[in-house]
């Protein structure tokens, strides 16, 4: 998988003081995408064993409130695997950290995935930009 960035402290992607994985790849082509450059998969830099690593310890702080997932798509099919992977190991190591995801995938298409029994907070559809916004909201705003 690969990723854009990975940003430190972020008030904007979910509630409370987040870290958040931007991932690359995305095949939605939503009209006006705010991040095009984040579409090819192949784009940016290798989430790699250091990638992790600073990640994780970025989580770490007691009022950082968990990991945000964007993108890109983390749902896109190449990167599914191992975001599943980083969910499922948050949830182990750090139980009270919740995960957001933005995904253009409607929870229709999604609902089977694995991944979804690790996130607190689905955020689906593609990116309309008459709404600001991407589709339907699943999960608490705790």
């Amino acid at each position: 998988m690969n990723y854009q960035k990975i940003t430190p402290i972020s008030i904007a992607d979910g509630i409370g003081c987040r870290v958040v994985l931007w991932v690359s790849g995305c095949e939605h082509n939503c009209y006006n995408c705010h991040n095009p450059d984040t579409h090819d998969p192949t784009s940016g830099y290798l989430f790699d064993e250091d990638a992790e690593t600073r990640l994780f310890d970025l989580l770490k702080p007691s009022y950082i409130s968990g990991l945000t997932f964007s993108g890109g798509d983390p749902l896109h099919p190449l990167n599914r695997a191992e975001v599943t992977r980083l969910a499922r190991r948050l949830k182990a190591e750090m139980p009270e950290k919740t995960i957001w995801l933005y995904t253009g995938y409607i929870y229709e298409e999604i609902c089977g995935l694995e991944v979804l029994r690790f996130v607190d907070a689905l955020v689906d559809g593609p990116y309309i930009e008459s709404q600001r916004c991407v589709g339907k909201f699943y999960g608490s705003t705790n």
